[in-house]
């Protein structure tokens, strides 16, 4: 399919970033997919592979945005709650900012005694190009590329990495990552950070949604939120979702760093390292009717309630507040890199990373 020109009313910035003399010429846009009967878009932007909004009917036919975020491209450059971004090098947590690959000891750049979501600046803090858009037709898609440098971050290797976001039908999203190793073994595990609320963005909390996680393991933590290395059952705890559960029910059973509610990963069942599609997770709200189903090629994902959420302004005016979303980020292990019994996370040169998820929407 050919390429089209910029979306005619794309907001395009040229933002002077602390990102090098030749990141601060790059052009930051704003670019729509729409279906053919235009009920059902998105924005997204090249500033982080970001994922700006999702609109979606529900039963009534009322449209709504699903995923929080901000009004301006400058918010999102200044914000620091990373609303649908692709996070990585190496998305989640690794322990001490350091691992050993081959029998070498590599230090990231580190904040504190972790890194989280590939460091201060990952893959959610740097422009991407732009490589296709096809903003519109049976299946509206736009490519992005960015080409991540040896010991960014302290990561080995230099890496090319490709996001697609596609729309299908009936209303069907999916995102394919890919990340080929072009010279040095290095970790890679990516991760979508949208913040979910089937209700609409500014409808409130999400306590009375129902949802559903399709594991009978989950990767307990330690009080700095690192995984311990057991893969534990979820029978007879909080964390067993695997029937439709209000969320009310159960957020204040558990606990992130002190503050209450999910923040944890999920062994995904029936993953077996294949590369197919598997249903991980469902989302329903009852007032609307409109519900997510996110299916992907992952061992695990990660339940984030937006614990830490607190008075932040977001598009339209609305303030989002604590279990104001639910965040489902598909991914590798956390700190697989330190944790051999992990899915390795460990992708050598001329080898491609693959991460395929589809977010299915009904009402």
């Amino acid at each position: 399919m050919a390429r089209a020109a910029p979306f005619p009313v794309a907001l395009l910035l040229c933002l002077a970033l602390a990102c090098g003399a030749d990141a601060a010429r790059k052009t930051v846009g704003v670019y729509e997919l729409k279906n053919k009967k235009g009920d059902f878009s998105i924005k997204v932007t090249n500033w982080g592979a970001t994922l700006m909004s999702v609109i979606v009917p529900d039963s009534k036919g009322n449209l709504a945005d699903v995923v929080l975020g901000y009004d301006t491209l400058a918010e999102y450059v200044d914000g620091s709650s990373a609303f649908g971004t692709v996070v990585g090098r190496v998305a989640n947590r690794i322990a001490n900012g350091s691992f050993v690959l081959d029998g070498k000891t590599i230090h990231l750049n580190k904040d504190g005694t972790t890194v989280l979501h590939g460091g201060h600046r990952g893959f959610n803090r740097v422009i991407w190009t732009v490589k296709e858009y096809v903003p519109s037709g049976d299946s509206p898609y736009i490519t992005l590329y960015y080409r991540s440098f040896n010991g960014e971050q302290g990561f080995p290797g230099d890496l090319d990495v490709y996001v697609t976001y596609q729309l299908s039908s009936p209303y069907h999203l999916s995102a394919r990552m890919n990340a080929t190793a072009l010279n040095k073994a290095t970790p890679v595990n990516l991760a979508n950070h949208a913040y979910w609320n089937v209700g609409g963005h500014g409808s409130g909390d999400v306590l009375g949604q129902v949802i559903q996680v399709l594991a009978s393991r989950y990767t307990p933590v330690d009080r700095s939120m690192i995984p311990t290395g057991e893969v534990a059952p979820v029978s007879g705890t909080p964390y067993d979702l695997r029937a439709p559960t209000p969320l009310g029910s159960r957020v204040r059973l558990v606990s992130g760093a002190g503050m209450a509610g999910f923040d944890i990963n999920y062994a995904v069942d029936g993953w077996d390292g294949d590369g197919g599609l598997r249903k991980v997770a469902a989302v329903r709200d009852p007032a609307s009717r409109r519900a997510l189903e996110l299916w992907a090629d992952q061992p695990g994902v990660q339940l984030y309630t937006s614990n830490w959420l607190s008075g932040v302004k977001g598009k339209g005016g609305a303030v989002y507040g604590q279990y104001g979303a639910v965040c489902l980020e598909t991914q590798g292990f956390p700190d697989a890199v330190n944790h051999p019994n992990f899915p390795s996370q460990i992708v050598r040169p001329g080898q491609v990373y693959r991460h395929h998820m589809v977010f299915k929407f009904s009402f």
